[in-house]
């Protein structure tokens, strides 16, 4: 069942059109799915109507995320065995899902059809949501980058740990030298003391300023949406394979998240 009517045909007088937000990461195991899940179960509690769609076209997992057993995945839309309508599925937590399904390694490459397909799916959903969240793949591969280039904005995730940040910091050098990104924000995960986050986002910006600005037609601004703590909850969410404001609304980390969803739709 979608979770809304009539895809095929546009709302009666309505030119809505979602705002786009990639959320991203340098490497792999910083959380950036299920950042995007619990942000996206956020923003649809300010009663805003919100799609996350599983760009990670060669290793998704939202699905397992969401503990959601699709039986029509984008691989079906991509090649015409389903319509999009029939591939979009409610989710826990109040949002819509668009799930890739795991191991479509044909989809793992930026070929024209992968573009061509990808683009179309995201012009046929930005006049039935209000916020779309492209949960991509982590790192810089060309499906990466393609997809990100189709955002309004791009939020990075990553965590304190070095290998983490220095990903980080090449994810954004890529996206404001090649791509003319000059607005990025930075959600840190993990962080083991209060204002970490912000510090780290500080350190990250000095490098930028150093390394990357120069020689650019503007500056390079990461902004701080938000540090969500190590919290034992969130390891209990995902082993239950739950949303964390679902199961422990409470937890710090929750309520962290929530702040972010806050900061991202201002």
């Amino acid at each position: 069942m979608s979770s809304f009517p009539n895809l095929s045909a546009p709302a009666a007088g309505s030119t809505r059109q979602a705002r786009i937000t990639a959320i991203t990461s340098g490497k792999g195991g910083v959380g950036k799915t299920f950042s995007s899940a619990n942000l996206a179960a956020a923003l649809a509690r300010q009663g805003l109507r919100v799609l996350v769609l599983d760009a990670d076209l060669g290793l998704a997992n939202l699905d397992v995320v969401l503990n959601l057993f699709p039986k029509i995945t984008l691989h079906d839309v991509f090649t015409g065995k389903h319509s999009l309508e029939d591939a979009v599925m409610p989710a826990p937590g109040g949002f819509s899902v668009l799930l890739a399904g795991s191991g479509m390694v044909e989809y793992s490459r930026l070929t024209p059809d992968v573009r061509e397909k990808l683009l179309d799916v995201i012009r046929q959903m930005r006049p039935h949501f209000d916020r779309i969240l492209l949960d991509t793949g982590a790192g810089i591969s060309d499906v990466v980058l393609y997809t990100v280039s189709l955002a309004d904005e791009v939020l990075i995730v990553s965590t304190p740990e070095p290998t983490s940040l220095t990903d980080a910091y090449a994810t954004i050098k890529v996206l404001a030298t090649s791509h003319g990104r000059r607005d990025l924000r930075l959600l840190i995960n993990q962080v083991n003391r209060p204002g970490e986050g912000r510090t780290i986002r500080g350190q990250l910006q000095q490098v930028v300023d150093r390394y990357v600005t120069p020689g650019l037609d503007a500056p390079v601004k990461l902004e701080f949406l938000g540090e969500i703590p190590s919290d034992p909850a969130v390891r209990d969410a995902v082993a239950r394979r739950q949303l964390l404001l679902e199961c422990f609304p409470g937890s710090p980390a929750a309520q962290a998240m929530v702040a972010a969803a806050t900061r991202l739709s201002a």
